[in-house]
């Protein structure tokens, strides 16, 4: 399955979660509903995973953590905040960079509207 469609599934599984139990809750349970879906549906999930930074010739095990990793191919960042800001974009795509991964979703179920929440990433797709 290519990048394009599993971002296509996310995305339905978002607008279905958000239908469901609306804006204005903790990420931490838009994440656990999510993962929970996704796993349901047979993908491989990583969820919180740590991913480590190089400098030079060190690896350095804080690099950040990833909310959700969808079969090694796709980074899901879950955010529930009034506004994303460009940081945040800025963030995902050093992400991706980091991890050598193309694709990824910036998803803030707070919007009134999910389709508004949805940013996508792209890293040399």
């Amino acid at each position: 399955m290519t990048e394009n469609e599993l971002a296509t599934i996310v995305v339905d599984l978002c607008y279905q979660i958000h239908t469901q139990l609306g804006a204005g809750l903790f990420e931490s349970v838009y994440e656990e509903v999510l993962y929970y879906e996704l796993i349901q549906m047979g993908f491989k999930v990583e969820r919180q995973k740590g991913i480590p930074v190089r400098w030079k010739d060190k690896k350095m095990d804080i690099g950040f953590r990833a909310d959700l990793i969808v079969d090694d191919k796709l980074i899901i960042e879950i955010k529930s905040i009034e506004t994303v800001l460009p940081v945040h974009k800025r963030q995902m795509l050093t992400y991706l960079k980091l991890t050598g991964m193309k694709l990824g979703l910036l998803v803030n179920f707070n919007e009134a509207l999910i389709k508004d929440g949805i940013t996508r990433i792209v890293n040399n797709l």
